[in-house]
């Protein structure tokens, strides 16, 4: 089983072609894994054995037949409980959804992975409504570091990043408005992609505005690469999405690493001129980029050049959070989690010019960052400034701010410009804790911010390294 639950999609679609094992047995041995690791960690909030199944006996005898479909046929994924899909709920944590009301409708997202053959494992946790960046949420309760139960996974695709280094799901949907697809992967230990604005076709519109990115979450790269292939098919009705380019991601990091960096103008920053950072963060992330450096990268520390936009962040992400409850009566407001209702209370106050000043301040940063683009095509910075802390919690103990964002401040300017960021695991701290290396690219080129990614990947690989519960016998939550 553990050969099954460690397996890529690529390893897992190359197996199947083989016939060396069938879709059938793959997923029974992941529900058999989650059905042992989710107790620990709470990854999952919906399981549906059955239909589970009844996806990989379809595969299975596509398989049989040869008219297999698209480019996952067969290969198992965790769905983020925001995404709609047609035979399960989508409450986003919330008691205020009507779960019928969210049946037979699927998300681009997920429609992709349908028309290529996907198999649903089942829905995984978020906070309410996506709203911060940890994973609880009044009917869910809290999701656990699958590195350590006792601390956070991150969020808001805490559960998506729970799963994937258990062997719960070789590929997750997640969403990121803030740096909820990287803050989990990086406190979890695998590959996390936001994706440039428009490129992943997201529907219904987020109530986060163009803040909001659909994207994967993976355990290497190349299956990162292989899930966007699929994630970037049109879908009209996403009116944001932009026009189709039908890029092969997947072609373009293949390559030895120094091929993939060839040519790469390539600035560091391991603070961006404003951040304090954990020195086992820095070190891990430096040791990186001098390991890019040595596969022939040209790396130069520089920092960006802008100012902390945590203020025009606050305005525009909490008033997309008073946005989404603008409906909801006061009544259901009390089932609600109650730090949600405070922030989006507050952010109700805001006047139209502070919205549009917030407006205003994102523009400058987007115009800073295409200029500083045309010198560098990519920027690193760590990914967190820490390493994830106790769960249960929406910061560190002893924080000076009582707000998620103030230790995210590596993630969430470039929600606010809209380009590629990917995660990638470098290191772990003393304390057996994931260290992510954060690649950001201009706007519109995933395909280089993959590139470096798996040229680091190749040359670093940390895939071989799992999480204990993925061994052991894992039947008990974590106390939080």
């Amino acid at each position: 089983m553990n050969d099954f639950v460690a397996m890529t999609a690529l390893e897992l679609l190359q197996g199947y072609r083989d016939k060396s094992f069938s879709p059938v047995e793959v997923t029974e041995a992941l529900l058999k894994q989650i059905e042992r690791c989710n107790p620990a960690v709470n990854a999952y909030n919906l399981v549906d054995r059955d239909t589970t199944l009844e996806f990989a006996r379809a595969s299975e005898q596509r398989y049989q037949s040869g008219e297999t479909m698209g480019q996952l046929d067969g290969v198992p994924v965790a769905i983020k409980d925001v995404f709609l899909t047609p035979m399960w709920p989508t409450l986003k944590g919330s008691k205020t959804i009507d779960p019928k009301s969210t049946l037979n409708k699927s998300a681009p997202a997920v429609a992709a992975l349908e028309r290529n053959g996907y198999v649903p494992l089942g829905k995984t946790t978020t906070p309410e409504f996506g709203w911060k960046g940890v994973t609880d949420n009044p009917i869910d309760g809290v999701t656990c570091n699958p590195w350590n139960p006792d601390k956070t996974a991150g969020g808001s695709s805490g559960g998506s990043a729970a799963a994937v280094p258990l062997g719960m799901g070789p590929l997750a949907l997640g969403t990121d408005a803030g740096g909820s697809i990287r803050i989990p992967a990086g406190f979890c230990g695998h590959v996390g992609l936001k994706p440039s604005f428009g490129e992943v076709p997201h529907w219904p519109a987020s109530p986060f505005g163009t803040l909001a990115h659909a994207g994967p979450m993976t355990w290497t790269v190349a299956d990162c690469a292989l899930m966007m292939n699929v994630l970037s098919e049109a879908d009209d009705r996403d009116t944001n999405a932009v026009p189709r380019r039908n890029i092969d991601y997947l072609s373009a990091i293949r390559g030895e690493p120094g091929e993939l960096l060839k040519g790469l103008k390539i600035a560091f920053s391991a603070t961006l001129g404003y951040v304090q950072v954990d020195q086992e963060v820095e070190e891990s992330v430096r040791k990186a980029v001098h390991l890019l450096q040595s596969l022939g990268a040209d790396v130069v520390e520089v920092a960006p050049g802008f100012d902390d936009p945590l203020a025009p962040f606050g305005h525009l992400f909490y008033g997309g959070a008073a946005n989404a409850l603008r409906d909801l009566n006061k009544r259901q407001r009390e089932l609600m989690d109650p730090q949600l209702v405070a922030v989006s209370e507050k952010a109700a106050q805001l006047s139209m010019l502070d919205y549009l000043g917030a407006v205003n301040e994102r523009m400058v940063l987007c115009e800073r960052m295409v200029n500083f683009h045309r010198k560098y095509d990519l920027l690193l910075t760590p990914t967190l400034p820490i390493t994830a802390f106790k769960a249960g919690r929406e910061v560190p103990e002893d924080w000076p701010s009582t707000r998620w964002p103030s230790w995210t401040p590596f993630t969430y300017p470039f929600n606010l410009t809209g380009q590629p960021a990917l995660s990638v695991p470098c290191g772990f701290s003393s304390d057996g804790l994931p260290i992510g290396l954060q690649i950001v690219g201009r706007k519109f080129d995933d395909a280089t911010v993959l590139r470096a990614g798996q040229a680091y990947q190749l040359a670093a690989p940390l895939t071989d390294k799992r999480p204990e519960l993925f061994y052991a016998n894992a039947t008990e939550g974590a106390q939080v």
